[in-house]
């Protein structure tokens, strides 16, 4: 999810436009399929980084679920979040902190999830470092994300657009490297697929699958 921007407050835009645009560009049916691909596959207990305004919450398998932690900043997205939460009944605490430094002790969950959000959040290594701190030994990290795409016709565009999109998007970045963010925080995939989806190319080659800690 693009979460508003931080360490200021939010503008009108911020508030009260930024939180719907997110809601139908991350709930086109592309993406749908993405998160039904990822999201079951969550289970225990769960930190989702970025639920944004709850559009994987539909797609988690209850019988799997003890608790999900959804942490964003993001707090004008948590009002559509908790409808959500309300319609599924899936069993989730929101906190409204950044994951740069995630409140848990080592070792807390079964499963990170983040789908959408690397894209926009101030310092994404940091971030996943986080995630792999507060993984339970053998616990996974289960990511889906936009990044940066293999042609290099491409990249140059999303270099190109990345500073205008970034302002109008609170934040996402086009061209943030994937497998390097993940590789850099100490995470292994054994099993990440990528593809462009339906739409324009600089926005829309995907990244996902499952990695651990190594």
């Amino acid at each position: 999810m693009f979460p508003v921007s931080q360490n200021t407050r939010p503008s009108w835009y911020e508030r009260r436009v930024l939180p719907y645009l997110v809601d139908i560009a991350c709930g086109v049916k592309p993406v749908w399929r993405q998160r039904q691909k990822v999201v079951p596959l969550a289970h225990g207990r769960i930190l989702e980084v970025g639920i944004g305004t709850g559009l994987n919450l539909e797609h988690y398998d209850k019988a799997r679920i003890e608790k999900i932690i959804g942490l964003d900043p993001g707090l004008e997205m948590h009002r559509l979040a908790r409808k959500r939460v309300k319609r599924t009944g899936v069993p989730v605490e929101l906190v409204g902190l950044s994951a740069e430094q995630i409140p848990y002790q080592d070792g807390s969950f079964d499963t990170v999830l983040v789908t959408y959000s690397l894209c926009t959040i101030p310092d994404p290594g940091a971030t996943l470092e986080e995630m792999r701190r507060v993984l339970k030994p053998g616990g996974k990290l289960i990511f889906c994300e936009h990044g940066l795409a293999p042609d290099a016709s491409v990249r140059r565009w999303q270099d190109r657009l990345t500073p205008l999109w970034s302002r109008l998007t609170g934040g996402c970045h086009l061209n943030r490297d994937i497998p390097g963010l993940l590789r850099d925080a100490g995470f292994h995939s054994a099993d990440m697929q990528t593809m462009y989806l339906p739409g324009p190319r600089p926005l829309t080659y995907n990244y996902w699958g499952t990695a651990v800690g190594v």
